[in-house]
């Protein structure tokens, strides 16, 4: 079945659900910006919306386009902003 996550008072939420033998989440974020935690190595793929990320051991911030992925290692912090509602899909590894 499905669990539904909340995070930063209700401005991130997502589904998990697993895809065969990985586990993943499809979610969406108000515009803004977060630090997220991985515990495992994440594969982001943005949906819709508009999305930078500033991955560890980078000094400067990456825009992500719509279909793109970009991969985050595992046990580290990274910061994401959004411009606008958006929507994405988090496979874990």
């Amino acid at each position: 079945m499905f669990d539904v996550n909340e995070y930063f008072d209700g401005k991130v939420k997502s589904l998990a659900f697993n895809t065969g033998n990985d586990k993943a989440t499809v979610g969406v974020m108000a515009a803004g910006e977060y630090e997220f935690s991985t515990d495992s190595i994440e594969h982001v793929t943005l949906i819709s919306g508009d999305m930078s990320v500033k991955l560890p051991n980078e000094n400067d911030w990456r825009s992500i386009t719509p279909n793109e992925t970009f991969i985050v290692e595992g046990n580290v912090s990274f910061l994401v902003k959004t411009g606008c509602d958006t929507a994405y899909l988090c496979l874990y590894k």
